[in-house]
């Protein structure tokens, strides 16, 4: 387990990350590694209700699913939270076959509860949720023949959500590109330079192996903050 406390805009965000036990399935293991994660928040006084962002990650395809599959159960009601799921063997360590990036809040006035705002119709990802003064978007994909259709489709259904919560890509604190592994970095930043006219304050890029379905070449993670 690692486990970090960050002061980040005004808030207190607490960062962690662990891999399955590799004695169950994936299933097992993804079930295991939420009650860990939990326990770790309550040492903190928090729980997973705190929560406003995850990753899955799947060692393939059916470990990727079970995951995401016990993070629905694990993450509902007061828990519910901006999420993304990726395929990358590489990113274990162990022999687990699920693993889990937990990001959880500590609201800085007692009592503050969460707005979640759902796709129309609704979908497993939440489109985003608002806590305090900040906004998290699931993450967002295409799937769609080339990386450049692909982020021409994103792009405005990102900016969608962020009108609809009250901000613009000027509000943006940080973005996170996973992107398929073979795909061209440089061409990626390329074609986000000829898109967004703004330079966001933190900005980071991934690499894995798939997503939920086939086709899809990137995953873009978005956080804003309400002016």
């Amino acid at each position: 387990m690692r486990k970090l406390v960050h002061e980040w805009l005004g808030h207190e965000l607490v960062e962690l990350s662990a891999e399955g036990r590799s004695s169950g399935d994936a299933a097992e293991q993804g079930r295991e590694l939420f009650a860990r994660l939990d326990g770790e928040l309550r040492d903190l006084g928090l729980s997973l209700d705190n929560t406003v962002r995850s990753r899955v990650w799947g060692r393939d395809r059916p470990s990727r699913d079970a995951g995401s599959r016990e993070r629905v159960t694990a993450l509902s009601g007061a828990a519910r939270s901006a999420i993304s799921s990726f395929i990358a063997p590489g990113h274990f360590e162990s022999d687990a076959d699920v693993a889990v990036d937990l990001w959880a809040l500590r609201p800085r006035r007692a009592g503050l509860q969460k707005t979640l705002v759902e796709y129309d119709p609704t979908i497993v990802p939440l489109r985003y949720l608002v806590w305090d003064d900040l906004v998290f978007l699931s993450g967002v994909t295409a799937v769609l023949p080339t990386l450049d259709e692909q982020i021409a489709d994103i792009l405005p259904r990102i900016e969608s959500s962020l009108t609809l919560a009250g901000v613009g890509w000027e509000h943006v604190v940080r973005v996170s590109y996973l992107l398929r592994r073979g795909q061209s970095l440089d061409h990626l930043k390329q074609l986000l330079a000829r898109s967004i006219d703004v330079r966001f304050p933190t900005v980071e890029y991934g690499f894995v192996d798939g997503y939920s379905s086939e086709g899809k070449l990137i995953e873009i993670e978005v956080t804003a903050q309400l002016s």
